[in-house]
């Protein structure tokens, strides 16, 4: 974890409104990284923004087109990240920062015009250390469909505000996020040994230090979701295995939403090695399979036939990548006790 420096030198406040460091991790961003900064720099906010691009070794013209970008606008500044990993190029690019207030925004976030101005008025309003809102799915492709159909339901992903969506109020994490400098600085900014979960991770150091993060609504980010079933299935296998870690090391963060998927992994898979012996254990993964079908009617109106067709297949390889990653996760990445 990185400490940072003080900003004596960051601009007075814009009328009132303070500047905004943007802090944006970017690694195989080539496609989406100049619509990416666009609306980050067009944004509706009337205070100043400076841009902070974290670039990793990428395997296509990332690079490039980030040096063209900030030899273009001042505003944008690049500093490198060797590792690729994200906590460490956040950690880059908030420690090259200067501002009392950090956005953190994805290469290929899409964000609504007001966004910067929303979290700040809710910093405000709350006295939160931490604001984000809604990650809203949105699919292209019928595949794509079906996953942002299940990435914003109660089956698919639980009932975290983030993802399905609720009223504004305290949160145990959110999406992306617009912080206070004084509580990353607090907590030591992004924990570099959490490849995956570091955003849920830092935020619970934050609520634990006496912080709030706040779920607000009005912040809804478009999300390009994972483009077929190896992909999705590679991501929420790390996603399990990561949170298991998670879990490991601050102990009871762990509820029965988190244990449902990996429950339903050892029932189905115990059903099926008893299934020779006693055909009456398929009920369990034939039960599984109906209750994933119904759902997908329930929760699948308005998508095409295409997508309603891959609904369930999403919903299982959801269910079982993350429940597996969550019951393989192994010791040795759990996180090494502090020196």
């Amino acid at each position: 974890m990185k400490q940072f420096p003080d900003s004596p030198h960051a601009p007075a406040e814009t009328r009132g409104w303070p500047p905004i460091s943007v802090v944006m991790p970017v690694l195989n961003e080539e496609r989406h990284l100049r619509e990416a900064v666009d609306q980050v720099l067009a944004q509706s906010y009337p205070g100043e923004i400076e841009l902070v691009l974290a670039v990793g070794p990428s395997q296509d013209r990332t690079q490039e087109v980030a040096d063209a970008i900030a030899a273009a606008d001042p505003r944008v500044t690049v500093v490198p990240n060797p590792t690729g990993r994200t906590p460490n190029a956040l950690n880059a690019a908030i420690a090259a920062s200067r501002n009392g207030i950090v956005a953190r925004v994805d290469g290929h976030a899409m964000l609504p015009s007001d966004y910067l101005r929303v979290a700040v008025e809710t910093l405000e309003q709350t006295g939160a250390d931490n604001v984000g809102g809604i990650m809203a799915a949105e699919g292209v492709t019928p595949f794509e469909q079906a996953v942002a159909c299940a990435m914003t339901s109660k089956i698919g992903v639980g009932a975290a505000a983030f993802h399905v969506g609720g009223t504004a109020g305290p949160a145990d994490t959110v999406y992306l996020g617009v912080f206070r400098r004084s509580a990353l600085d607090r907590v030591g900014g992004y924990d570099e040994h959490f490849q995956r979960a570091q955003d849920w991770e830092m935020n619970h150091r934050i609520r634990e230090s006496g912080g709030l993060v706040w779920f607000q609504p009005r912040m809804r980010v478009s999300y390009r979701p994972r483009p077929d079933v190896k992909a999705l299935a590679k991501q929420y296998f790390h996603y399990g295995r990561w949170r298991r870690v998670v879990s490991r090391t601050h102990e009871g963060t762990i509820n029965l939403r988190y244990l449902a998927p990996p429950a339903a992994v050892l029932a189905m898979l115990l059903g099926l090695v008893v299934a020779p012996f006693l055909p009456l254990a398929l009920i369990v993964p034939g039960g599984y399979a109906v209750a994933i079908v119904a759902g997908s009617v329930l929760t699948g109106g308005g998508l095409s036939a295409g997508a309603m067709l891959r609904l369930p297949i999403v919903y299982a390889t959801m269910h079982c990548s993350w429940g597996w990653g969550f019951l393989t996760s192994p010791k040795k990445l759990a996180r090494p006790p502090k020196s």
